[in-house]
């Protein structure tokens, strides 16, 4: 392993930690949305029917698995998403956005694409980002 790849990783990691947070900290004083509550609202959102299985949504979120039920309680519990039972598999459950919680994505994004622009992409060039993207795809569509 060279210098090189060690030094792409610890970048990640370091932006990761740096940003995640901060934006967090920006969306709830904003909207009163946490980070980890506008992913799962965007994965449900963008999803066949607004609806995701409890699975395919630990697996798109950029939550745990663990993680990605906690907040679907919560967000069930404030009236933004409501759980319901998969008539094929009752051991499932789909998560389905509701209107509020469309309501509620939408009042929130301004403030997390401005976060994204403020913090990160404003901090390269198009052509720096565009090389981000895909590289980090690659290793996406590997893993």
């Amino acid at each position: 392993m060279s210098d090189t790849d060690t030094a792409a990783w610890a970048a990640l990691l370091r932006v990761h930690a740096a940003l995640v947070p901060l934006l967090d900290r920006e969306l709830q004083a904003a909207c009163g949305l946490q980070l980890a509550w506008y992913d799962v609202l965007l994965e449900l959102n963008s999803a066949p029917d607004r609806r995701l299985s409890m699975t395919e949504l630990g697996q798109k979120a950029v939550v745990s698995r663990t993680r990605a039920s906690r907040v679907v309680d919560a967000l069930a519990a404030a009236g933004l998403v409501v759980r319901e039972s998969n008539p094929d598999d009752r051991r499932s459950a789909w998560a389905t956005i509701t209107e509020a919680g469309r309501q509620r994505l939408r009042e929130a994004a301004p403030t997390y694409l401005a976060g994204i622009e403020k913090h990160f992409t404003s901090r390269m060039e198009k052509e720096e980002a565009r090389a981000v993207a895909g590289a980090l795809g690659k290793v996406l569509a590997a893993s």
